[in-house]
Protein backbone atom coordinates (compact mmCIF):
# COMPACT_ATOMS: atom_id res chain seq x y z
CA UNK A 1 0.00 0.00 0.00
CA UNK A 2 1.28 3.46 -0.50
CA UNK A 3 0.31 6.02 2.22
CA UNK A 4 0.79 9.97 1.86
CA UNK A 5 0.39 12.48 4.25
CA UNK A 6 -1.14 15.96 4.58
CA UNK A 7 -0.50 17.97 7.90
CA UNK A 8 -2.21 20.83 6.42
CA UNK A 9 -4.88 20.19 3.85
CA UNK A 10 -6.53 23.19 2.15
CA UNK A 11 -9.32 24.20 -0.47
CA UNK A 12 -7.83 26.14 -3.19
CA UNK A 13 -9.79 28.94 -4.25
CA UNK A 14 -8.83 30.74 -7.65
CA UNK A 15 -10.52 33.57 -9.08
CA UNK A 16 -9.84 35.02 -12.25
CA UNK A 17 -9.96 39.35 -12.75
CA UNK A 18 -9.34 41.51 -15.59
CA UNK A 19 -7.38 43.45 -13.33
CA UNK A 20 -7.27 43.51 -9.59
CA UNK A 21 -7.38 46.90 -7.69
CA UNK A 22 -7.05 48.10 -3.79
CA UNK A 23 -9.83 49.09 -2.38
CA UNK A 24 -12.98 48.73 -4.41
CA UNK A 25 -15.50 45.70 -5.02
CA UNK A 26 -13.56 43.39 -7.76
CA UNK A 27 -15.30 41.52 -9.86
CA UNK A 28 -14.30 38.08 -11.29
CA UNK A 29 -14.42 36.68 -14.07
CA UNK A 30 -14.33 33.20 -13.17
CA UNK A 31 -13.87 30.72 -10.49
CA UNK A 32 -12.31 27.31 -9.51
CA UNK A 33 -11.39 25.50 -6.65
CA UNK A 34 -9.27 22.63 -6.00
CA UNK A 35 -8.70 20.44 -2.89
CA UNK A 36 -4.81 21.20 -2.45
CA UNK A 37 -2.10 19.78 -0.07
CA UNK A 38 1.39 18.11 -1.65
CA UNK A 39 0.15 14.43 -0.41
CA UNK A 40 -3.38 14.74 -1.48
CA UNK A 41 -1.62 15.75 -4.89
CA UNK A 42 0.05 12.74 -5.16
CA UNK A 43 -2.42 10.75 -3.86
CA UNK A 44 -4.91 11.93 -6.61
CA UNK A 45 -2.38 11.66 -9.61
CA UNK A 46 -1.66 7.89 -8.30
CA UNK A 47 -5.30 7.42 -8.53
CA UNK A 48 -5.55 8.72 -12.11
CA UNK A 49 -2.59 5.97 -12.84
CA UNK A 50 -4.91 3.63 -11.37
CA UNK A 51 -2.68 2.84 -8.05
CA UNK A 52 -4.55 2.78 -4.62
CA UNK A 53 -3.15 4.92 -1.87
CA UNK A 54 -4.49 5.79 1.33
CA UNK A 55 -4.87 9.34 2.53
CA UNK A 56 -3.74 10.83 5.84
CA UNK A 57 -3.54 14.25 8.00
CA UNK A 58 -5.99 16.36 9.49
CA UNK A 59 -9.17 17.66 8.55
CA UNK A 60 -11.61 19.87 10.29
CA UNK A 61 -15.16 21.83 10.45
CA UNK A 62 -17.16 21.78 6.85
CA UNK A 63 -14.07 22.42 4.48
CA UNK A 64 -12.58 19.09 6.31
CA UNK A 65 -15.79 17.42 4.97
CA UNK A 66 -15.49 18.99 1.47
CA UNK A 67 -11.85 18.07 1.44
CA UNK A 68 -12.38 14.59 2.18
CA UNK A 69 -15.44 13.80 0.61
CA UNK A 70 -14.16 15.48 -2.70
CA UNK A 71 -10.92 13.17 -3.17
CA UNK A 72 -12.32 10.03 -1.93
CA UNK A 73 -12.93 7.38 -4.62
CA UNK A 74 -12.34 3.85 -5.59
CA UNK A 75 -8.28 4.47 -5.48
CA UNK A 76 -8.17 6.98 -2.28
CA UNK A 77 -8.63 5.53 0.99
CA UNK A 78 -9.28 8.65 2.89
CA UNK A 79 -8.17 8.11 6.91
CA UNK A 80 -8.07 11.31 7.91
CA UNK A 81 -8.00 12.88 11.71
CA UNK A 82 -11.09 14.91 12.05
CA UNK A 83 -9.67 17.44 14.53
CA UNK A 84 -12.31 18.75 17.05
CA UNK A 85 -11.81 22.95 16.54
CA UNK A 86 -11.71 24.90 13.53
CA UNK A 87 -11.98 24.41 9.99
CA UNK A 88 -9.54 23.11 7.14
CA UNK A 89 -7.78 26.68 5.81
CA UNK A 90 -8.97 27.94 2.48
CA UNK A 91 -6.12 29.76 0.00
CA UNK A 92 -7.41 32.38 -2.16
CA UNK A 93 -5.41 32.79 -5.46
CA UNK A 94 -5.84 36.08 -7.37
CA UNK A 95 -5.11 35.77 -11.22
CA UNK A 96 -5.45 39.22 -12.66
CA UNK A 97 -2.35 39.55 -15.51
CA UNK A 98 0.14 38.32 -12.24
CA UNK A 99 -1.46 35.37 -9.41
CA UNK A 100 -1.51 37.18 -5.96
CA UNK A 101 -1.51 34.13 -2.80
CA UNK A 102 -3.06 34.02 0.02
CA UNK A 103 -2.62 31.58 2.14
CA UNK A 104 -4.12 30.55 5.61
CA UNK A 105 -2.63 28.99 8.83
CA UNK A 106 -4.68 26.50 9.09
CA UNK A 107 -6.51 24.60 12.34
CA UNK A 108 -4.64 24.27 15.37
CA UNK A 109 -3.64 20.26 16.10
CA UNK A 110 -3.25 19.05 19.60
CA UNK A 111 -0.65 16.49 20.92
CA UNK A 112 -3.35 14.17 21.36
CA UNK A 113 -4.63 14.31 17.81
CA UNK A 114 -0.58 14.46 16.56
CA UNK A 115 -0.17 11.21 18.08
CA UNK A 116 -3.45 9.36 16.64
CA UNK A 117 -1.43 9.91 13.49
CA UNK A 118 1.47 8.80 14.76
CA UNK A 119 -0.38 5.46 15.95
CA UNK A 120 -1.66 4.94 11.83
CA UNK A 121 1.73 5.32 11.10
CA UNK A 122 2.72 2.33 13.05
CA UNK A 123 0.24 0.29 11.00
CA UNK A 124 2.58 0.52 7.82
CA UNK A 125 4.22 -2.62 7.31
CA UNK A 126 7.21 -4.12 5.21
CA UNK A 127 6.82 -3.34 1.67
CA UNK A 128 4.50 -0.07 1.96
CA UNK A 129 4.97 3.53 0.41
CA UNK A 130 5.25 6.02 2.38
CA UNK A 131 4.63 9.75 1.10
CA UNK A 132 5.35 12.83 3.39
CA UNK A 133 5.29 15.70 1.57
CA UNK A 134 4.85 19.99 1.71
CA UNK A 135 5.48 22.24 4.85
CA UNK A 136 4.35 21.71 8.73
CA UNK A 137 1.73 23.98 10.19
CA UNK A 138 2.98 26.40 13.25
CA UNK A 139 0.58 24.06 15.42
CA UNK A 140 2.87 21.18 15.20
CA UNK A 141 6.71 20.90 16.18
CA UNK A 142 9.32 21.17 13.88
CA UNK A 143 10.31 17.19 14.40
CA UNK A 144 7.00 15.72 13.10
CA UNK A 145 8.75 14.35 10.21
CA UNK A 146 11.60 12.57 11.97
CA UNK A 147 8.68 11.46 14.70
CA UNK A 148 7.04 9.78 11.84
CA UNK A 149 9.81 8.14 10.26
CA UNK A 150 11.21 7.40 13.40
CA UNK A 151 8.24 5.10 14.02
CA UNK A 152 9.23 3.00 10.98
CA UNK A 153 12.86 3.13 10.81
CA UNK A 154 13.17 -0.94 11.54
CA UNK A 155 10.63 -1.88 8.73
CA UNK A 156 11.22 -2.01 5.06
CA UNK A 157 9.50 1.16 4.33
CA UNK A 158 10.03 3.19 0.51
CA UNK A 159 9.69 6.52 2.02
CA UNK A 160 9.48 9.31 0.12
CA UNK A 161 10.01 13.21 0.86
CA UNK A 162 9.48 16.10 -0.52
CA UNK A 163 9.96 19.15 1.74
CA UNK A 164 12.10 21.50 1.92
CA UNK A 165 15.66 23.03 4.24
CA UNK A 166 15.59 21.59 7.18
CA UNK A 167 12.75 19.12 6.72
CA UNK A 168 14.46 17.87 4.26
CA UNK A 169 17.64 17.63 6.31
CA UNK A 170 16.73 16.01 9.14
CA UNK A 171 15.08 13.67 7.16
CA UNK A 172 18.20 11.71 5.59
CA UNK A 173 19.33 10.03 8.39
CA UNK A 174 16.21 7.70 7.86
CA UNK A 175 17.60 6.72 4.38
CA UNK A 176 14.50 7.83 2.74
CA UNK A 177 14.25 5.66 -0.55
CA UNK A 178 13.76 9.02 -3.13
CA UNK A 179 13.65 12.71 -2.13
CA UNK A 180 12.93 15.80 -5.09
CA UNK A 181 14.48 18.85 -4.10
CA UNK A 182 14.79 21.36 -7.07
CA UNK A 183 17.83 23.25 -7.90
CA UNK A 184 16.57 26.58 -5.43
CA UNK A 185 16.32 24.19 -2.87
CA UNK A 186 19.28 22.31 -3.70
CA UNK A 187 21.61 25.67 -3.38
CA UNK A 188 19.38 26.89 0.58
CA UNK A 189 20.96 23.43 1.90
CA UNK A 190 24.36 23.80 0.62
CA UNK A 191 24.52 27.77 0.81
CA UNK A 192 25.83 27.59 -2.82
CA UNK A 193 24.50 29.07 -5.82
CA UNK A 194 23.87 25.60 -7.82
CA UNK A 195 23.53 26.78 -11.56
CA UNK A 196 24.98 24.05 -14.39
CA UNK A 197 24.08 20.46 -14.89
CA UNK A 198 27.23 19.31 -13.27
CA UNK A 199 26.67 21.63 -9.94
CA UNK A 200 23.66 19.52 -9.88
CA UNK A 201 24.62 16.40 -10.11
CA UNK A 202 27.64 17.28 -7.48
CA UNK A 203 25.56 18.24 -4.76
CA UNK A 204 22.61 15.82 -5.50
CA UNK A 205 25.44 13.23 -4.93
CA UNK A 206 25.69 14.72 -1.54
CA UNK A 207 22.55 14.40 -0.59
CA UNK A 208 23.07 10.84 -1.16
CA UNK A 209 26.16 10.87 0.74
CA UNK A 210 23.74 12.04 3.61
CA UNK A 211 21.38 9.56 3.10
CA UNK A 212 19.27 10.03 -0.01
CA UNK A 213 18.55 6.28 -1.87
CA UNK A 214 17.64 8.24 -5.00
CA UNK A 215 17.72 11.75 -5.82
CA UNK A 216 15.04 13.47 -8.19
CA UNK A 217 15.76 17.16 -8.96
CA UNK A 218 13.21 19.26 -10.83
CA UNK A 219 14.69 21.65 -13.36
CA UNK A 220 12.05 23.40 -14.20
CA UNK A 221 11.52 24.31 -17.92
CA UNK A 222 14.92 22.27 -18.32
CA UNK A 223 12.81 18.96 -17.28
CA UNK A 224 14.16 16.91 -14.41
CA UNK A 225 17.55 14.82 -13.33
CA UNK A 226 17.85 11.91 -11.47
CA UNK A 227 20.69 10.04 -9.35
CA UNK A 228 19.67 6.93 -8.79
CA UNK A 229 20.82 4.49 -5.61
CA UNK A 230 23.46 3.08 -8.29
CA UNK A 231 25.26 6.79 -8.51
CA UNK A 232 24.08 6.54 -12.45
CA UNK A 233 22.24 9.69 -13.98
CA UNK A 234 19.35 10.11 -16.03
CA UNK A 235 17.78 12.93 -17.33
CA UNK A 236 14.48 13.89 -18.87
CA UNK A 237 13.64 17.12 -20.85
CA UNK A 238 9.89 18.63 -20.87
CA UNK A 239 7.07 18.69 -23.87
CA UNK A 240 6.57 21.63 -25.82
CA UNK A 241 3.11 22.82 -24.90
CA UNK A 242 1.42 25.72 -23.56
CA UNK A 243 2.19 26.05 -19.64
CA UNK A 244 -1.08 26.65 -17.90
CA UNK A 245 -0.34 25.67 -14.55
CA UNK A 246 2.62 24.85 -12.63
CA UNK A 247 1.21 24.36 -9.12
CA UNK A 248 1.19 20.84 -8.14
CA UNK A 249 3.64 19.41 -10.63
CA UNK A 250 6.08 18.46 -8.56
CA UNK A 251 3.66 16.75 -6.77
CA UNK A 252 2.61 14.73 -9.87
CA UNK A 253 6.15 14.32 -10.83
CA UNK A 254 6.45 12.30 -7.71
CA UNK A 255 3.24 10.26 -8.21
CA UNK A 256 4.47 9.21 -11.14
CA UNK A 257 8.18 8.43 -10.03
CA UNK A 258 6.69 5.91 -7.39
CA UNK A 259 3.43 4.42 -9.72
CA UNK A 260 6.46 4.20 -12.53
CA UNK A 261 8.82 1.87 -10.22
CA UNK A 262 5.88 0.05 -8.19
CA UNK A 263 5.27 -0.72 -11.81
CA UNK A 264 8.59 -2.15 -13.18
CA UNK A 265 11.10 -1.49 -10.70
CA UNK A 266 13.09 0.62 -13.43
CA UNK A 267 14.56 3.87 -12.76
CA UNK A 268 14.46 4.55 -16.02
CA UNK A 269 10.62 3.76 -16.36
CA UNK A 270 9.94 5.81 -13.51
CA UNK A 271 11.59 8.95 -14.34
CA UNK A 272 9.84 9.10 -17.90
CA UNK A 273 6.01 8.63 -16.29
CA UNK A 274 7.28 11.10 -13.42
CA UNK A 275 8.52 14.08 -15.75
CA UNK A 276 5.41 13.29 -18.17
CA UNK A 277 2.47 13.35 -14.93
CA UNK A 278 4.98 16.74 -14.09
CA UNK A 279 3.99 17.51 -17.61
CA UNK A 280 0.31 16.80 -18.13
CA UNK A 281 -0.69 19.01 -14.55
CA UNK A 282 1.41 22.18 -16.37
CA UNK A 283 -0.64 21.66 -19.51
CA UNK A 284 -4.00 21.50 -17.68
CA UNK A 285 -5.75 23.96 -15.48
CA UNK A 286 -5.55 21.28 -12.71
CA UNK A 287 -3.32 18.11 -11.46
CA UNK A 288 -2.82 15.91 -14.60
CA UNK A 289 -5.75 12.92 -15.76
CA UNK A 290 -5.18 10.28 -17.17
CA UNK A 291 -6.01 11.02 -20.48
CA UNK A 292 -3.52 13.64 -20.62
CA UNK A 293 -0.82 11.69 -19.07
CA UNK A 294 -1.54 8.66 -21.58
CA UNK A 295 -1.20 11.25 -24.84
CA UNK A 296 1.64 12.81 -23.58
CA UNK A 297 3.90 8.93 -23.27
CA UNK A 298 2.88 8.50 -26.53
CA UNK A 299 5.27 11.91 -27.73
CA UNK A 300 7.53 11.45 -24.46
Amino acid sequence: MIYTVTLNPSIDYIVHLDKFVDGITNRTTGEEYYYGGKGINVSCVLAELDMVSTAYGFVAGFTGAAIENGIRNDKIVTDFIKLKHGISRINVKIKAGEETEINAQGPHISESELERLLQKIDRIQNGDTLVVAGSVPNTLPDDVYENMLERIKYKDVRIVVDATKKLLVNSLKYKPFLIKPNRQEISEIFGVEVKTEEDTEKYAKKLQEMGAKNVLVSLGGEGAMLIDEFGKKHKAGVLKEKVINTVGSGDSMVAGFVAGYEMQKDYEYALKLGSVCGNATAFLSGLATKEKINELLEKF
